[in-house]
């Protein structure tokens, strides 16, 4: 039998009671119980045992090291589509975290008043809220309760005794509340997680087929040119290139479908270097009935030709680490309403070959180099 005192109340408890000067180094997930209130429950440690495609272990270090020298609370926001490797990081920085020895506790629901529950644990400990965006930012609050995130602002800029690690993983940026995005201050870092690029895709490929099915790559690179493709997509069509299928039935089977058209930037090479181009056209590439056509611009901005092309006839280029159409498979159709110099001159180009990137989301952190 073990006696706990808290104040004036005694409590009974069972032999196996253990009382902490600090939280052991382990993996815990904050849980409410309606009659005691808040208390963690243990569980398996987080690692990663597997190879880790597409992410950048040494940024998992930098963190930690700056969480060292910080004298108050550091946040790290991991944004990005799903399956493209957010929760696997959060896990890397989680298990780093861990070998150098602070607790981690995940936050997987919110719970009213838990914010001042992480505030009472009084050592440095690492919280990692998975799908931030869904169970924070989908929640309703009840009749006089604060919003839910706006409600950890107080504990996300803290310097309480104990400094804390916030991690946040979401899929959706615009889920989030305003004074957490754009606020360093409060979340110090942002890594933003992209698809996979045909070299990330060419080395988890490679990896993951049997031998006899490695000329399929260049397949699943050319798909993901015009479809965004992501971790969980690739494992699933290695999964089926595996079993002998070729990837042309393969990806018929899967649950990867053409729900809309995509958009892309166009671009027509000249020899020479000249280049007209169209942004963020509407074209379904894998259409059999009909050929594309895309309205292409000079560098002033003037429509000069239209480009016929069937889709069919796109390829990968790795030198050119592009989707290209090859210039014996245009159709040129020009635009004869400037000056007759000016059409005689757009005549004169030669064709090399036309280009087709997937118009992306733009880039949400300021490139100055």
């Amino acid at each position: 039998m073990k006696a706990i005192s808290i104040g004036k109340r005694y409590e009974i408890h069972e032999d196996s009671l253990k009382a902490y000067d600090k939280l052991p180094v382990n993996t815990y997930t904050v849980r409410f119980d309606k009659m005691s209130g808040f208390y963690l429950e243990a569980r398996s440690r987080l690692a990663v045992t597997e190879k880790v495609y597409g992410i950048h272990p040494e940024k998992a270090d930098k963190v930690l090291k700056a969480f060292t020298m910080f004298e108050r609370n550091l946040g790290v926001i991991l944004s990005g589509s799903k399956g493209i490797g957010k929760s696997l990081f959060a896990r890397l920085l989680s298990a780093k975290a861990q070998d150098a020895g602070y607790p981690v506790i995940i936050i997987d629901q919110y719970i009213p008043g838990i914010a001042a529950y992480i505030e009472s644990i009084e050592q440095e400990v690492v919280f990692l809220f998975d799908e931030f965006d869904k169970t924070f930012g989908s929640v309703c609050p009840g009749a006089n309760e604060a919003d839910p995130q706006s409600a950890l602002l107080s504990m996300f800029d803290g310097t309480a005794q104990g400094k804390k690690l916030f991690i946040i993983t979401c899929n959706s940026l615009y889920k989030l509340n305003d004074y957490l995005v754009n606020r360093p201050g409060r979340f110090h870092y942002h890594f933003r997680f992209d698809y996979p690029s045909p070299e990330e895709i060419q080395a988890y490929l490679t990896d993951k087929l049997r031998p006899a099915y490695i000329g399929e790559i260049r397949k699943v690179i050319l798909f993901s040119k015009k479809v965004a493709l992501n971790y969980d997509c690739l494992r699933a069509i290695a999964f089926e290139l595996n079993l002998g299928l070729p990837f042309e039935k393969a990806i018929q089977d899967l649950n990867i479908i053409n729900l809309h058209e995509e958009c892309y930037n166009v671009t027509l090479h000249f020899h020479g270097g000249r280049t007209m181009t169209a942004k963020r056209c509407q074209l379904d590439l894998f259409g059999d009935d009909r050929p594309e056509r895309v309205c292409l611009q000079d560098e002033h901005g003037r429509d000069q030709l239209i480009v016929e092309f069937d889709p069919r006839m796109c390829v990968y280029d790795y030198e050119r680490h592009a989707t290209i159409v090859p210039a014996e498979a245009l159709s040129l159709d020009y635009i004869e309403y400037y000056e007759e110099e000016t059409v005689a001159e757009i005549k004169k180009l030669v064709p090399d070959y036309l280009s087709l990137t997937r118009a992306a989301e733009r880039n949400l952190h300021y490139l100055t180099a």
